[in-house]
C-alpha cells in the first residue's frame, strides 16, 4: 500500500522547507523529496538573508531540514520519477527506488538550471568570480576589475548595475545583439568600457580569474565577470502533471522559462502549489523562502476547506440529513 500525506514537497531548497516547516507546525503529515542540487551550491556563502548573511549554502539547508524533522516532517534524499492526479483528487508520487506515495496536495519547489554560456572554463568559476546577480554578489567584487558578457539583452542594465560596486566595468561584446544608441551614451556616460571581439576563454592563476582571453588573442585583466545565464525551470514533474512552461522575455530574447502561478503559488492543476525559483525566476533565497511559507499557509487553507466538506457531509449522513 502507498504510504498518505497530506502533502508531498517536491524540492528540498528554502522555498520546500520553508513550506514544509509551516505545514508541519499546522500539523499536516509532509513528505520532502529533495535530490540534493541546490541551484546555489557553487556559491560559498547566502546572501541579503537577514540574520543568516554568508551563512554557507549547505549550512542553511541543513539547518532547515533539522526544523523540518523536528516538528515530524519526513526527508528523503532523491528524486521524483513521476506524478499523477488521481480520481479521489489526490495524487501519486513515485520516488527513486520504487517508491511510491499518495499525497492530498503537491507543493513543487524545484528550482532552476542556470544555462552558462560556453566559453571555455566560464563553467568552472560559476559562484566564485563568475556571477550574474549584483545583490547576491555585488559587494564581494567591491573596486575590482569586472567585467560583463554580453550574450542577451540584459547586457547594458548588468553593467549599469556592476557600476555601482566598481568604477571598473568593462562589456565584452562577445555574441550579444547590438547595444543601441541609448546603451551606449549611457555606458560611456558612467565611465563603462566596451571591448569588441568574442571572448575565447578565461584566464585562470592560482584558482583566481585573472583576465579574459579574445580571439584576436589579446588577454584583458579582470578578477570578475559577470555573465547572464538562460534560466530554465526544472519542471519535469510539473509538465507531467499537464501544467505548460512559459517564457520570460525581453524582447526577441527568451531570458528563461518558469510554470506560472497565481499570488500564492496555486497553479492551473488542482492540487498543486510552487514556490521559488520554478514560478520566479528573480527569486532570490530569502524570497523563495517567502514564497514557500506563502503556499504553504494558502495550501492548508484549502485543506482545511476539504477537511471541513468532509466533516460537514459525515456529520449530516449521521444525523440522517438527505441533501
Amino acid at each position: 500500500m502507498d504510504e498518505k500525506y497530506d502533502v508531498v514537497v517536491v524540492g528540498g531548497g528554502a522555498a520546500g522547507l520553508a513550506g514544509a516547516l509551516a505545514l508541519v507546525r499546522a500539523r499536516r503529515s509532509v513528505l520532502v523529496v529533495d535530490a540534493g542540487a541546490p541551484r546555489n551550491a557553487p556559491a560559498g556563502h547566502v546572501h541579503n538573508y537577514l540574520t543568516r548573511e554568508g551563512t554557507p549554502p549547505a549550512e542553511l539547508l541543513a539547518a532547515g531540514r533539522a526544523e523540518v524533522a523536528g516538528y515530524g516532517g519526513e526527508i528523503v534524499t532523491g528524486g521524483v520519477t513521476a506524478a499523477e492526479a488521481l480520481d479521489d483528487g489526490g495524487f501519486r508520487v513515485q520516488l527513486d527506488g520504487d517508491r511510491s506515495v499518495r499525497a492530498r496536495r503537491l507543493l513543487v519547489a524545484t528550482g532552476l538550471v542556470d544555462e552558462l554560456p560556453d566559453v571555455p572554463g566560464l563553467a568552472e568559476r560559476w559562484g566564485d568570480d563568475v556571477l550574474h546577480c549584483p545583490y547576491c554578489h555585488g559587494w564581494e567584487v567591491r573596486d575590482q576589475r569586472i567585467g560583463v558578457l554580453s550574450t542577451g539583452p540584459m547586457t547594458g542594465h548588468q553593467a549599469l548595475l556592476f557600476r555601482q560596486w566598481s568604477a571598473d566595468v568593462t562589456v565584452f561584446l562577445h555574441d550579444g545583439p547590438p547595444l543601441g544608441a541609448d546603451d551606449r551614451e549611457q555606458l560611456e556616460a558612467r565611465g563603462v568600457a566596451l571591448v569588441e571581439g568574442e571572448v575565447a576563454a578565461l584566464e585562470v592563476a592560482d584558482d583566481r580569474l585573472t583576465g579574459v582571453r579574445l580571439r584576436s588573442g589579446e588577454v584583458v585583466p579582470l578578477q570578475a565577470l559577470v555573465v547572464a545565464p538562460r534560466f530554465t525551470a526544472r519542471a519535469d514533474v510539473l509538465v507531467q502533471l499537464g501544467l505548460e512552461l512559459a517564457e520570460q522575455r525581453v524582447g526577441d530574447q527568451v531570458l528563461g522559462t518558469f510554470v506560472p502561478a497565481g499570488p500564492t503559488g496555486a497553479t492551473a492543476v488542482p492540487g498543486v502549489w510552487v514556490a521559488g525559483n520554478v514560478a520566479d525566476l528573480r527569486a532570490q533565497v530569502i524570497s523563495a523562502a517567502a514564497s514557500g511559507l506563502t503556499a504553504a499557509a494558502d495550501l492548508n487553507a484549502d485543506l482545511v476547506a476539504e477537511d471541513t466538506r468532509l466533516a460537514v457531509a459525515a456529520h449530516r449522513a449521521r444525523a440522517g440529513v438527505v441533501v
